[in-house]
Order: C-alpha cells, then structure tokens, then sequence
C-alpha cells in the first residue's frame, strides 16, 4: 500500500469535487500507481468523508478513465494506454498550436528574458542531473511561453489538460537520449520568439511535442512490460 496521505477537507465546494480533484491529482501524478487497489473504507478515512461521496468521486474517475472496476477486485488505478498518451498528446498540440502566432505577437523583451532566465536556471539542474527538479521547471517554462499568448479560453482549456500532460512529460524527460535536445530546443523556441520567426517557432514546436509523446510512448510500453509482460500496451 501506499503511503499517500490526504489532510482534512475544509473547503466549501462539494465533498465529492473535492474528492475527485484529491484522488485525480494522485492518480495522474502517479502518487497512486497503475495496479493500485483503492478501498473504500481505507480512502474515506485519508480523506475524512463518507463512502458516498467517495463512490461519486469514483465514478467521476471512471468516466475519465482513470480507474476501472475488476471482478473481485474492485475499484483498480488503470495505467494510460498507448491510445490516452495519443488523444492526450493529440488535443494538446492542437490547442499549443493555436497559440503560437499571438505569442510572436506578443511576447515583449522583458517576456523573452524571463524565459531566458528560466533555462538558465535549468542549465545548473541539467548539470546536476536532478531530474525530479528538472521536470517540473522544463513544464513551468512551457507554461510561462504558453501564458505569453494571452488567449485566455484557449488557455483554460490547455489547464484541463496541465496535470496529464506534467505526468507525460516526467516519463519523457526521464529518456536519458532526450534531456540535452529537448533543452536546446528550448533555447531555440526563444530564439525564434525573439526573432518574430512564426514559421520556424511552429516547426520545432510541433517536432518538439511529438518528440516528447515518443519518448513517453517508449516509456509507457516499458512500465506496461512491467506491470504485466504479457500485456497489449495499446489496449
């Protein structure tokens, strides 16, 4: 069992919403891995509620496909297919897309040299190799250029998207092959913001996204291996 803990619930919304976003945070950050059983009994009492609320968190999480219910078993974490990485991977892209020309557009010189400032940062985690740090600041850095665009409904729909893409791009920054040309493509993304280059910013963008869903895709059939070698990673 994990050793996952949850502090009481004192806010106003709904207990089950609450819940839901508590055990959708721990399931996408991988705090509950794939395989885990979760126990209603055991849960209520973490998260200091009822077992009603809870099952409606639950079913919230089934829709989602983050949990299953097995025979036996109960309610189970699913681990992501082959086929979540790509729809995930697939609608992110779209929306980043979407926003790149307002980014040139807006992005001034005091907006150019944050980003700057920010893979200067990374320069010394990359050094040290700290990789949990790493992952973490390469997300923020993509959504502090993201912000630049100032689309702000796109923008809200990309945040509905934030925790699945962060725990996808922990398993892809983890590639060893990946972590120095993924951060100089970094460099070269502000580079283009700063030379106004539309065409060449949404080439390596889109190179850049598609390079992180094969590294993550590389790692999710190794994690699948592990968790059931007999197993069809895309199913």
């Amino acid at each position: 069992m994990n050793t996952l803990q949850f502090q009481p619930m004192m806010e106003s919304r709904p207990i089950r919403e609450i819940a839901y976003e508590v055990l959708k945070h721990a399931i996408v950050s991988g705090e509950i891995p794939a395989g885990e059983r979760i126990v209603e009994t055991d849960y209520a009492e973490r998260l200091h509620i009822s077992r009603t609320p809870l099952r409606e968190a639950l079913r919230k999480l089934e829709r989602d496909g983050l949990v299953e219910y097995e025979v036996r078993r109960g309610v189970v974490v699913r681990a992501f297919s082959i086929a979540d990485v790509e729809e995930i991977y697939t609608i992110r892209n779209a929306l980043e897309m979407l926003t790149l020309p307002a980014i040139i557009r807006n992005a001034t010189a005091e907006d150019i040299a944050g980003l700057r400032a920010r893979l200067k940062e990374m320069d010394d985690v990359m050094a040290s190799g700290d990789i949990n740090t790493l992952s973490p600041m390469a997300r923020a850095f993509h959504s502090a250029m993201t912000a630049l665009s100032h689309q702000n409904r796109i923008l809200r729909v990309m945040e509905g998207q934030d925790e699945f893409i962060t725990r996808f791009s922990a398993m892809s920054i983890r590639q060893e092959n990946r972590r120095p040309q993924a951060h100089e493509e970094h460099y070269k993304l502000v580079d283009y913001i700063e030379q106004r280059d539309l065409e060449s910013f949404e080439q390596l963008t889109r190179k850049h996204i598609e390079r992180s869903k094969e590294n993550c895709l590389a790692a999710l059939r190794q994690q699948h291996q592990v968790l059931d070698p007999k197993a069809d990673a895309n199913a």
